[in-house]
């Protein structure tokens, strides 16, 4: 009839059904854990990839830097004798070179040992140019050319198709088909354990050379 609304009761079976809980099946027991399904084990792998902003650096071995802390310990013993001499006794050979033959010489012995130290301080940072560094959006190396002149060259993660690394040494296959030798680093393990993480988390195929003469067994 017009103006009359028409209200339905609920019975009892139009109740909505119990839900069990979420946590536990009806029998009181556990609840199944999807990973022991069919007997199957999911297992889940967390790739690794650096933060943003976050960069790992890997220096020169002691091979390279050897020459250069040769040069700044015998730097530091010019500078010793050259002291050493001026408070020593005055009839000695060695403080009439240095000292008495100081008078003819544009710089004195003290001047030049300071400026020998300089030039050797300055081969160490130079030495520690070299190496590679691994940031968040790629990689840069550092090499010394052979007059001394530092390059620098940097490759982001998408211009890699292959990387081929050993205990050792790694290399860069690029995306245009060139190779690319990664400088020598002080601690090659650990990094080539690092871009392989890495290259796992970004689909970049990864290529690891066995040491020669040894073989599995």
């Amino acid at each position: 009839m017009n103006g009359v609304q028409t209200v339905t009761t609920p019975t009892p079976n139009d109740e909505a059904p119990h839900l069990p809980d979420a946590g536990a099946e009806e029998d009181g027991s556990e609840r199944i854990s999807v990973t022991d399904v069919n007997g199957t084990v999911a297992r889940f792998e967390m790739a690794y990839s650096p933060p943003e902003g976050e960069k790992t650096k890997f220096g020169p071995p002691l091979s390279q830097r050897l020459p250069s802390l040769v040069f700044v310990g015998l730097a530091l013993v010019m500078i010793a004798v050259v002291f050493a001499v001026q408070a020593g006794p005055s009839g000695s050979y060695l403080f009439r070179f240095i000292v008495e033959g100081d008078k003819g010489r544009p710089f004195s012995a003290q001047t030049l040992s300071f400026i020998v130290l300089a030039c050797a301080i300055g081969t160490v940072l130079r030495a520690q140019m070299r190496g590679v560094i691994v940031r968040f959006d790629g990689l840069e190396a550092r090499y010394l050319l052979a007059a001394g002149i530092p390059k620098i060259r940097r490759w982001a993660w998408t211009q890699l198709e292959r990387v081929v690394l050993d205990d050792t040494q790694v290399m860069l296959e690029l995306w245009n088909g060139q190779y690319e030798r990664l400088p020598q680093v002080a601690e090659p393990k650990k990094m080539s354990e690092l871009l392989e993480r890495i290259c796992a988390s970004r689909k970049i195929r990864v290529t690891r050379l066995k040491p020669v003469g040894k073989s599995n067994r």
